[in-house]
């Protein structure tokens, strides 16, 4: 087991560059399956979840090549459409390859898929989407069969604008040759937009991608391509919190500030100093945060996310006033909470509901667990504002998403020691 041990109270300076998506690498590494040609995916981020999925791939008979942060990969010989047990119960997105495998196999099976405790994140939307196209979906205790030799296309309507599904549903269209498909309530996340172009890049028809109503038409096979993921809005928006937090002024580069457009003006208000251009954002701030009555409410995009909502929580302890966050997302994502309160934080939560009574400076040193990918790293981000010493552990979550962060860390003024 690995730990950071932070001693805080450090302004960051300087500036960090954002890898590309995890969120957005991962459904298009699945895609990639599709193809009959060869598919170069560059700039890959080093987390252990890229690594999980591309293990998996060659598992189920792709040819991978990795050199440097560009992996190449070649899906035209035989695959297996059943994913391995073992590696699927620990990533969640491994639910990707079942799209992808009804296009190109038209069948595909997988054991429940695995990833951060966070709540019990359904797949059922992702299920009663195949049934809707006329694929046949047979569950037992733990596993998911599916049969798309009726593949039917036409009309689904997500109950939920859910990401996973509407990407699985876009993916298990895209070969039915000229079967129209149309998805509605679609998720309108820039990853939607992304999974969508590199689809398009290899000779699909995906119309709407970024609104609430996609339209795939069939194609007859997907060619090869290059193409590069867009960055993480994630890490991006994290960075962004932990320097407006700690004081300083920082550059966060390679990154789209419109992903970020939200929590930029929640900053701003906050007493910070920001200004981007196209892929970079400057922001100063003093390290004395005020806002009062602040509500904060998890919802699909481009609403607040609720993968920024661990790390918002973070930076309310230590803003001057009373402030809540609501998570409609997952209903055990407050973990974090409890362990903030350690650190000297004042949180009350009830249900789905925190209410953060701020407080410049109030944070101290513990020793805290992270229990979840973006709840790590909002311990991280308290231990660099804390007084004293913290040891933050299980940091193998905060690796899943997060790429030499204590190291891009330290490079902007941190102290962080990563030991065994």
């Amino acid at each position: 087991m690995s730990s950071y041990v932070i001693t805080g109270k450090n302004k960051l300076n300087g500036e960090v560059t954002i890898e590309t998506s995890k969120n957005a690498t991962l459904p298009i590494l699945a895609a990639s399956v599709m193809s009959n040609g060869i598919v170069t995916i560059k700039n890959i981020p080093n987390f252990s979840d890229i690594d999980n999925m591309i293990k998996i791939l060659q598992e189920i008979g792709v040819k991978v090549n990795k050199i440097n942060n560009d992996v190449t990969l070649d899906a035209s010989g035989k695959l297996n459409y059943t994913l391995p047990k073992e590696l699927t119960s620990k990533i969640r997105a491994s639910i990707f390859l079942l799209g992808p495998l009804l296009a190109k196999l038209g069948k595909a099976s997988s054991y429940m898929p695995g990833g951060c405790n966070i709540g019990k994140r359904p797949i059922d939307i992702h299920l009663s989407g195949f049934k809707d196209l006329g694929i046949t979906v047979t569950e037992t205790s733990e596993k998911i069969i599916c049969d798309a030799s009726e593949f039917t296309g036409g009309k689904t309507k997500l109950r939920f604008a859910s990401v996973g599904a509407t990407e699985n549903l876009i993916m298990c269209a895209c070969l039915s040759y000229l079967k129209t498909t149309i998805i509605e309530n679609a998720a309108k996340e820039p990853e939607i937009i992304d999974l969508c172009d590199f689809i398009n890049s290899m000779g699909g028809k995906i119309y709407g991608a970024g609104t609430d109503k996609i339209v795939i038409v069939g194609v007859k096979q997907l060619n090869g391509t290059v193409y590069t993921p867009i960055p993480d809005r994630i890490i991006a928006g994290t960075y962004l919190i932990g320097a407006a937090m700690c004081g300083g002024k920082v550059v966060i580069k390679n990154v789209n500030p419109m992903h970020n457009e939200s929590l930029i003006a929640n900053l701003i208000s906050f007493g910070c100093k920001i200004d981007y251009d196209s892929d970079n954002i400057y922001l100063e701030s003093s390290g004395f945060l005020k806002a009062n009555g602040k509500q904060f409410i998890t919802n699909p995009y481009p609403g607040f996310s609720t993968d920024l909502q661990a790390q918002t929580m973070a930076m309310l302890s230590v803003t001057d006033g009373n402030n809540t966050i609501t998570e409609n997302l997952f209903e055990t994502r407050f973990k974090q909470a409890d362990e903030l309160v350690k650190m000297g934080a004042c949180i009350k939560t009830d249900g789905n509901v925190a209410t953060i009574y701020g407080k410049h400076g109030c944070l101290k040193s513990s020793l805290v667990n992270a229990s979840d990918l973006r709840g790590g790293a909002s311990l991280v981000l308290a231990a660099l504002v804390a007084e004293g010493t913290t040891t933050v552990q299980n940091i193998e979550y905060i690796e899943r998403g997060y790429d030499n962060f204590d190291k891009k860390l330290n490079s902007l003024g941190a102290d962080i020691k990563r030991i065994q």
